[in-house]
């Protein structure tokens, strides 16, 4: 690198004046500086060019076309120093061809040096890419018409060993002598495959893949024949399920028909047994007229029964206020007989008491003398309790002296003690309220923990009904599916179809019926199906076609119908 700066300096050095000074004078700058400006920006636009060819071909990213300008500029400033140094007023000698060689020199091995570097750095960062083989130049010589051809289909196919192109060439003339051998001499007599070979070798062609050129087409055109085939077939299967749609959106249509059919039937039989429903409201209303005469009838005989009644009652309830009367006049004689004999029972007891006055008076005396010798002994008593506690109290005060010292120590000990105790609660009680925080920090973890399980087991056991259910719906579709086609098979009505299906629902329902009779099967039925799970199927509002659908499908299940 360095080298080919010092190259470039030299060169710079050794154009500048030389294109400064022609640009002025032959070539018609105003000035001399304009003329100097003229060749400083010819250079610097060569070193700027080089220098980016240069950094693109180290990032790996080559600008190919970059070079040509480079050369063309690169030849300029040789044609400008050589004619600077052309002579003037006299002809041309041999020394002034040297000269204006020499002026070109250096500048054309400055590119060559440039052309190394570049083609240095691109094996450098690019090793993977092939190298393009160079034709020896003693061949260019002694074979120049031939070496051309080969060059040019080097360039244009892509072929960069020399080695590869002279075995092409050289395969390609054995071959060619080969058909000569073949047809003695005149080549025109071979078919057009066994021309391949040479004419096909200009693009780039070997001889065996010019030969293998034919049944390559052959197969192309075979692929190209079947790839149409199967798009054939394709619009021919799309034209076919198009025709099967249509067909099916016109069986759809049908059945809508036959369905709005069976509604209005429905509607008309609903009229039909509204207006029968009528007719046995008003039957019925006259029935109820003529029992209503008769229960009159009935009414007014037992009312008349009823008074009877009443008036029997009201004189037995009349004898009755009379015995009332009667026991109320002898509970009153009674009491009148009670009243005598407590009256004779108080005189009685007066006279005992006049008779025991006077032994109550001498009890009373005696009473009162013990009552004062029982206060003089109570006196005594609390004497001799105030004399023994007199005592006490001066035997207390004598040892309280003594033991002053005693007492203040144990109550010095007494007070180390407490506090002792005082701050070994107060640390039990830190540490019972930190173990309580414990456990309920434990309580909580396990709480968390039973319900994150909880959640989990009830997320699972969703899943898992959830899946069943699909499970369960999709038999249930596919159950249904094959008993909608064995009926679009069976080609049935539309009151067939609602009646299969109240069937079908009835077993999807979880419905047993096997081993009942018809009427437990009505009653199973009517159980899983209700009137209002029919009339929410088929979107009627007549509940006597509901009921009549679940009569039908009874008989269908009681005729050994499984879908």
């Amino acid at each position: 690198m360095a080298a080919a700066l010092v190259l470039a300096g030299i060169g710079l050095y050794l154009s500048f004046e030389h294109v400064a000074v022609f640009a002025h004078k032959e070539l018609r700058f105003g000035s001399l500086g304009k003329g100097q400006l003229f060749a400083v920006g010819v250079d610097v636009g060569i070193m700027i060019m080089i220098a980016v060819d240069l950094l693109m071909a180290w990032l790996k990213r080559p600008i190919s076309w970059i070079r040509y300008p480079v050369w063309l500029l690169t030849a300029a400033t040789v044609v400008l120093n050589a004619a600077s140094g052309a002579p003037r007023n006299r002809g041309w000698e041999l020394v002034d061809y040297v000269a204006a060689g020499a002026h070109g020199l250096v500048p054309v091995l400055f590119i060559a040096v440039v052309e190394l570097g570049r083609d240095a750095i691109d094996r450098m960062v690019r090793p993977e890419r092939a190298e393009r083989d160079s034709i020896p130049w003693l061949r260019w010589i002694l074979a120049p018409v031939a070496t051309s051809r080969i060059f040019r289909r080097m360039r244009l196919w892509g072929v960069t060993s020399y080695p590869e192109m002279t075995r092409r060439d050289q395969e390609l003339i054995a071959y060619e002598q080969w058909l000569k051998r073949k047809y003695d001499g005149d080549i025109s007599k071979a078919t057009e495959d066994e021309l391949l070979p040479m004419k096909m070798a200009p693009y780039g062609y070997t001889v065996a893949q010019a030969l293998a050129m034919p049944d390559e087409q052959e197969q192309a055109a075979q692929g190209r024949k079947e790839d149409a085939q199967r798009r054939r077939l394709d619009a021919d299967t799309r034209s076919e399920v198009a025709k099967s749609r249509a067909e099916a959106e016109r069986l759809r249509a049908k059945g809508e028909v036959e369905l709005v059919q069976a509604e209005v039937d429905g509607q008309t039989g609903q009229a039909r047994a509204h207006a029968r429903a009528q007719v046995s409201a008003a039957e019925r209303a006259a029935e109820l007229e003529q029992q209503a005469l008769d229960n009159a009838v009935v009414a007014e005989a037992r009312a008349r029964e009823a008074e009877a009644e009443r008036k029997a009652a009201e004189e037995r309830k009349a004898a009755a206020a009379a015995d009332l009367e009667k026991a109320g006049l002898e509970r009153q004689a009674a009491e009148q007989r009670r009243m005598a004999a407590e009256a004779d029972k108080v005189a009685a007891a007066e006279a005992g008491a006049i008779e025991t006055e006077r032994i109550a008076k001498a009890r009373k005396a005696a009473a009162a003398a013990d009552l004062e010798a029982a206060d003089l002994e109570r006196e005594a008593a609390q004497k001799r309790k105030e004399a023994a506690e007199a005592d006490r109290v001066t035997a207390a005060e004598a040892q309280a002296v003594e033991t002053q010292a005693v007492a203040e120590a144990r109550q010095a000990a007494a007070e180390a003690d407490r506090r002792a105790a005082e701050t070994e609660q107060a640390a039990a009680e830190t540490r019972r309220a930190a173990a309580e925080a414990d456990r309920k920090k434990a309580e909580e973890d396990r709480g968390r923990e039973a319900a994150l399980a909880d959640a989990a087991r009830s997320q699972q056991e969703a899943a898992e009904a959830e899946r069943v259910a699909a499970e369960t719906r999709r038999a249930a579709a596919e159950i249904e599916q094959r008993a909608v086609e064995a009926e679009d098979a069976a080609k049935l009505f539309p009151r067939e179809r609602a009646v299969r299906k109240v069937a079908r629902m009835a077993l999807a329902a979880g419905g047993v019926f096997a081993g009942l009779d018809a009427e437990e099967m009505h009653r199973e039925l009517c159980r899983v199906v209700t009137i209002a799970d029919v009339q929410r199927e088929f979107d009627v509002s007549s509940t006597d076609t509901a009921s009549k659908y679940r009569q039908e499908a009874v008989l269908l299940l009681a005729g050994g119908y499984r879908p």
